[in-house]
């Protein structure tokens, strides 16, 4: 009988040890709503959204009929070479729903990391300047330039350098960084003045073509920068000539309670990544941007033969309706209200729960050692797989934090009964009850 572990040792012959990160040995064979399903059949509430990839949950019926109608039509001839039927009216749909004032264009991809490159390649050629400007903690993707942008774990730059050149990455400001008594006005300052220092003293700014920022980091811990900060950010590379780039890939599509993170920061992008949720995790991304901009390529500097395929763009038609009709945004950030309440909750009972970041269905919870007040690398590990054990799927970030990100349209009743299940973990916790399991050190980032 086919069960997870024989199906997973005979892939563990075949797959390289790169292709997976470890968490929980499951092989997952269906899935609907919040509720996933392995091939033993035995079922998980679904706090992972699939990286944020089904915002719209697993096989929404919505989704589902409009791969199949398009599949029974046409499933591939390379946008590339011609247009197709509901790309066209995506790309359409998209710029109007981009918080980007004017004029906009988009091109597609199969992922978000593709669109980040892209966003390099839009930078370099309108601005004709060499340097690239990102953050510490940011996770763009794994090509070579997303991965080059990025810096949230040794294991995207050990064995493979060199990188893109010409990309310098500044402190992130994470406001629960904050030293004691410095004011969110004093940590805006200093965290500004650290993001100056390079153009202070290496970086021209007249010869750097980029800043871009995820402006709630997502695999970074789920952080979200002080809206000061980010215009001050904006404000500065305008004032310089620098496009303002914003990656919209894991916190987009109503993740955080808005249609896109930058929302939250009365500031308009130059260029925005789109990613992940935008066709229900079919591969399929884009990248949107003000005219001028997106017309400084030329074809074929960044196109790809299955990019904006007939089968993922009537996807994510079918995944923009769902969002709009079952207004998800808004039910985000109404859950999430709950979602952080529950936090606080279980922050005032247990002091190995740090900072709580939650924005609309999307948090980051800090594990921590109550002593010492450090992260807990272990403890969250213990959490994560207890957590897994009790019927729910949770996994750590940065080692010590716990990534919530359940699809949006968990049921209240799912979200509560997860809600059971945490709680429970945290006082076994709490009582020593927890171990980790056998393969510890192989999980997590």
């Amino acid at each position: 009988m086919i069960n997870n572990k024989s199906l997973l040792d005979d892939e563990s012959n075949v797959l390289a040890e790169t292709a997976r990160i470890k968490y929980f040995n499951i092989v997952i064979d269906s899935g609907k709503g919040a509720i996933i399903k392995d091939i033993e059949g035995n079922e998980y509430i679904d706090l992972l959204a699939s990286a944020s990839a089904v915002n719209t949950g697993h096989a929404h019926p919505h989704v589902v009929a409009a791969i199949q109608k398009q599949a029974a039509k046409l499933i591939q001839y390379t946008p590339a070479y011609f247009a197709n039927t509901p790309a066209a009216k995506l790309a359409q749909r998209l710029c109007k729903l981009a918080p980007i004032s004017g004029p906009k264009k988009m091109f597609w991809g199969n992922s978000g990391s593709d669109a980040n490159d892209g966003i390099i390649k839009l930078a370099r050629a309108y601005t004709k300047r060499p340097y690239l400007v990102s953050f510490m903690g940011a996770y763009h993707g794994a090509t070579y330039g997303s991965l080059s942008l990025s810096a949230v774990s040794l294991n995207m730059t050990r064995k493979i350098g060199p990188l893109l050149p010409d990309v310098v990455k500044v402190p992130y400001p994470d406001p629960w960084q904050r030293t004691k008594n410095e004011s969110e006005e004093d940590f805006v300052a200093r965290m500004f003045a650290e993001f100056k220092r390079p153009f202070e003293t290496f970086l021209p700014a007249e010869e750097t073509a980029l800043i871009i920022i995820e402006p709630i980091q997502g695999d970074g811990g789920i952080v979200k920068a002080p809206v000061e900060f980010i215009r001050k950010v904006a404000d500065f590379a305008h004032k310089n000539g620098i496009l303002f780039a914003v990656d919209e890939v894991n916190q987009g599509l109503g993740r955080t309670g808005k249609w896109w993170s930058i929302q939250h920061f009365g500031v308009e992008p130059d260029l925005m990544s789109v990613g992940k949720s935008l066709a229900s995790g079919l591969p399929l991304s884009a990248v949107i941007g003000r005219t001028e901009i997106m017309d400084s390529l030329d074809a074929p500097a960044h196109l790809f033969t299955t990019s904006g395929n007939p089968v993922t763009t009537a996807a994510a038609m079918a995944t923009l309706d769902v969002i709009e009709n079952e207004k998800l945004v808004q039910r985000s950030a109404l859950l999430g209200t709950e979602v952080e309440a529950f936090f606080k909750a279980e922050q005032a009972k247990h002091s190995f729960i740090g900072q709580c970041r939650i924005y609309g269905l999307n948090g980051g919870i800090d594990i921590i050692d109550p002593v010492t007040h450090k992260p807990d690398g272990l403890a969250a590990t213990k959490l994560i797989y207890r957590i897994f054990k009790l019927g729910a799927i949770i996994i750590s970030l940065k080692t010590n934090i716990l990534r919530f990100q359940p699809p949006l349209v968990i049921t209240e009743e799912q979200l509560h009964q997860a809600f059971k299940i945490i709680a429970q973990a945290f006082s076994e916790l709490e009582e020593g009850r927890l171990a980790l399991p056998a393969n510890a050190d192989d999980i997590g980032w």
